[in-house]
């Protein structure tokens, strides 16, 4: 009886039924949009962790244990991401969760991760406000408020406009997190602005507000916009005739902003700490190995997931992990914020913020932002 069990154990581990090295796998949560509007980023996103993992684990993994991924689609909805993050973190039982795309789902499925104790780890929210919402909830990416000032101050420099127009989305944490930014910067610099104009997710047709806008006597466009909506913004505006350099965010910083522009997408200016033109040898092998996985141009959001796996991956190898989830979790947080890591994105660590009450929060990327212009299909890194 017991040679026969011994025996129907061991067919069952040859035959994949029962595996020890797979008991031993970290579990990691991606929440992203990988339909709808949101997809434009989510997917690179995606593609970005699963680049990186895959490197981690041919290389040995995380000492010794391999990193599986538990992919699911938020949808960019407030209301997915929060049923996405409950599914990850109380059924799926993973370590952290990675995501989700947009500020909006931060702000709502956030809240979920820090009552749970779990790590939520941001690529993409750049929106002010998400990292307070406690101390286990970091991000990567390079807020609003650190990008937007000194993009506008090397656009005007190398644009020579005097006055702008502001265009934003009203109804988005995002785009309105953008716009309380631009403004801030604009008042800050002393650049006039000509009229301040908005617009609402789905908006398809924006010619009576670019027809004011052009005859404000705007010498620039200032756009907080995500691409659904910022890419047809820039087509209709040539269409009227509104030749002006745009200065965007952090939702237009995205190659498929030529493809949606349609050969209009020329003099727009962004800043990120990414850029395709970033020839150091970190970013060169990035590029190299995304572009021949996917038969793609990676964007910055693909680059900054993929940093991201391999900034947790650093404090996972510093974690002395003990298979019961509760302590693993609370490690993992312990371990992140002292991080410093050199990726496609150049060199990072993390600084914690505070509530409103003043109390230590949870974690921002420091890192130094790049400005780029668009020319023909490209961003070429302005100085």
């Amino acid at each position: 009886m017991k040679k026969s069990l011994s025996a129907l154990v061991a067919a069952l581990v040859s035959a994949g039924a029962l595996s020890a090295a797979h008991a031993a796998d970290i579990k990691i949560g991606v929440a992203e949009a990988l339909s709808g509007g949101a997809a434009q980023y989510g997917v690179a996103i995606r593609n970005g962790f699963e680049l990186a993992s895959a490197e981690i684990n041919a290389a040995g993994g995380i000492n010794g244990n391999k990193i599986e991924l538990v992919v699911a689609d938020e949808q960019g909805k407030k209301e997915e991401a929060i049923n996405v993050f409950k599914k990850l973190i109380f059924q799926d039982q993973v370590l952290m969760v990675f995501g989700p795309t947009l500020s909006n789902s931060a702000q709502a499925a956030d809240p979920i991760a820090q009552a749970g104790k779990t790590v939520a780890f941001g690529t993409s929210n750049t929106a002010d406000g998400i990292t307070t919402i406690g101390d286990y909830v970091f991000r990567n990416s390079v807020t609003e408020a650190d990008v937007l000032p000194e993009t506008i101050k090397v656009a005007e420099k190398k644009a020579g406009f005097k006055k702008v127009a502001v265009l934003y989305g009203n109804d988005d944490v995002f785009t309105k997190s953008g716009y309380d930014n631009f403004k801030k910067a604009l008042e800050d610099q002393k650049i006039p602005v000509t009229t301040t104009e908005t617009f609402a997710k789905g908006d398809v047709d924006f010619k009576a507000q670019l027809t004011k806008i052009k005859a404000s006597g705007a010498e620039a466009v200032v756009l907080s916009a995500l691409l659904a909506e910022g890419a047809p913004i820039m087509v209709q505006a040539r269409q009227l005739g509104l030749n002006v350099p745009f200065i965007g965010g952090n939702g237009m910083n995205s190659v498929k902003v030529f493809d949606l522009a349609k050969g209009a997408s020329d003099n727009l200016y962004v800043g990120s700490p990414w850029s395709a033109a970033n020839d150091t040898p970190e970013n060169s092998k990035f590029i190299k190995a995304y572009t021949e996985k996917y038969k793609a141009a990676p964007d910055q959001f693909a680059a900054q997931a993929y940093d991201a796996m391999y900034i947790a991956a650093q404090a996972l190898k510093a974690t002395k992990l003990s298979g019961k989830l509760p302590a693993d979790r609370a490690a993992l947080r312990d371990a992140l914020p002292a991080v410093k890591w050199t990726g496609a994105t150049g060199a990072f660590q993390f600084r914690q913020v505070s509530d409103k009450a003043g109390k230590p929060a949870g974690y921002d990327a420091q890192q130094k932002p790049i400005v780029s212009v668009t020319k023909g299909n490209a961003f070429v890194i302005e100085k």
